[in-house]
């Protein structure tokens, strides 16, 4: 089991700088590719639908991904605030990663978040597109797992 820290408290109603806040520190836990880690920020009964799956709790949220992470390869995400709402935000995102046989893949997708009053996400839907590329295509390139530097782009505006 992980020692990782719960993630920063930043509950709804939500602002652009706590939304943008939140987003950003989605992004860095998931780049942590820490199941453990990830976990704290959803609620104990969070309800997520995540492609063609649906998953309920910490618990089954944590295996997950770390099935995930186990074949979803040298991961990188980057996420953007799309809106808010009181106690809602919606992002778009891109993910690279590249599976066992060294094919490198680009995820775009886009997530509903629902937040309960303690800012812990108690619903997550997620909408996501794979596409193969090849890796002189890749655009995420910084020291991983860890957060996206500050400095390194967000999602292009283009395919």
């Amino acid at each position: 089991m992980s020692s990782a820290a719960a993630p920063p408290v930043i509950a709804p109603p939500f602002t652009l700088e706590t939304a943008t806040k939140k987003v950003r520190a989605a992004e860095d836990a998931w780049n942590s590719r820490d199941p453990h880690k990830v976990s704290l920020a959803y609620s104990e009964n969070s309800v997520w639908r995540n492609r063609s799956e649906f998953i309920v709790g910490r618990e089954e949220i944590r295996k997950f991904l770390a099935t995930k992470w186990s074949r979803e390869l040298d991961y990188r995400l980057i996420k953007s605030l799309w809106s808010f709402h009181e106690d809602r935000i919606a992002v778009r995102f891109q993910y690279e990663c590249h599976d066992a046989s060294g094919q490198w893949w680009r995820s775009y997708g886009n997530e509903l978040w629902e937040f309960d009053e303690h800012g812990l996400m108690r619903r997550r839907e997620a909408s996501i597109n794979d596409v193969s590329i090849d890796e002189e295509e890749r655009r995420f390139f910084w020291s991983a797992p860890g957060p996206r530097p500050a400095d390194h782009p967000g999602i292009p505006d283009v395919r």
